[in-house]
Formats: C-alpha cells, structure tokens, sequence
C-alpha cells in the first residue's frame, strides 16, 4: 500500500489525485489506521493470517464482495459514487483485498486533509469506529475484497454532517486519537 496526501483537484474520483506529498505508517497510525500486507498466495496461508488477524481483533464472520463494470453492469456508476460519499461507521473496519486495487480515502481529522490509501491485493486495512473516510476503485475498475465484521456481516454507513459529528462513536474516535 501507498499512501500520500490527496491533491483536491477536480477529476475522475479513480484517478490517483496524487500530491507528491507521502504520508507515513507513523501518521496513519496516528489517526488510527492500521495497514498489514499478506500475501495472497495459491495455497491459501493468507486464510491463516487473516483469520490471526480476526481472533485477535475478535472477528467472528467475514464476507467477499466483488465490485467491477461487469459484474454491476448499469448499476456500475451509482455504485462506486455511493462509497465515495465522506462517512463513518460505528464499528471498526476491516478490508483485505484479494484481487484488483482502489484508493481508500481517510481523513485526518487535525488538518481536515484527505490521505489516500492506494491499496491492491494482500493489503490488509483497519480504518477505527467514527473516522471519516470514502472509497473509491482505480482505474483498473475492478476488486475482490474479504470484509470482516465481529458478528454478522452488516455495513452502515453515516454520511458526514451534523448529525455524525455529535454520534458517540465519531467522539470516542477524537478522544482515542487526543483532539481537545
């Protein structure tokens, strides 16, 4: 995984919108987020990792989406829009990818700056409750992705407003990451 600072300039959401500044495990980590890479292998060791990975965060279920032109067909468009609207969840998340790459976007609450995570396969990302972020595939159009979840598999995500930013999960976020 890459990540650097998102350029704000208009364009396809798939592009890179790189701004040639990097962004640190240090600063991730400093909000929160958390990156491991396994490598998806013919063998299937990654299952072993990424099952460590859900005992230790007790994880208890999992699921895989696939998100491509050819398996959404119309509905395509609507759909990669949809996820690149800014918000929070109130459980932590958890993606590894497994096939294809796209751009994880995590917002660093200090300076309100985007962090762009250009993940591909074997990217593991831990994004905690209550930070805003969006996502976004590249240009390649396509990826495969386990989603883990403590019990059942449920995603609900909070656009950003006023509402999100009182909800108590956003709040123990700040507090987790020390914003006065």
């Amino acid at each position: 995984m890459r990540a650097y600072y998102f350029d704000n300039l208009e364009g396809d959401q798939r592009l890179p919108h790189d701004s040639g500044v990097e962004a640190s495990e240090e600063v991730l980590r400093s909000i929160g987020v958390l990156h491991r890479h396994i490598t998806v292998d013919a063998e299937g060791k990654y299952e072993q990792e990424v099952a460590a990975v859900a005992k230790e965060r007790d994880y208890k279920n999992h699921d895989i989406v696939a998100i491509s032109k050819e398996g959404l067909g119309d509905e395509f468009e609507t759909k990669i829009k949809s996820f690149y609207h800014e918000h929070m969840h109130e459980d932590e998340e958890i993606r590894y990818l497994l096939e294809g790459s796209g751009f994880f976007d995590v917002r660093e609450h200090s300076s309100e700056s985007w962090i762009r995570c250009h993940m591909g396969a074997g990217d593991l990302l831990v994004l905690p409750a209550g930070i805003y972020h969006r996502f976004t595939l590249d240009m390649g159009n396509r990826v495969r992705t386990m989603r883990l979840f403590k019990d059942e598999p449920k995603w609900i995500a909070h656009n950003r407003g006023n509402e999100t930013d009182a909800n108590p999960y956003r709040a123990e976020y700040l507090k987790s990451i020390e914003v006065q």
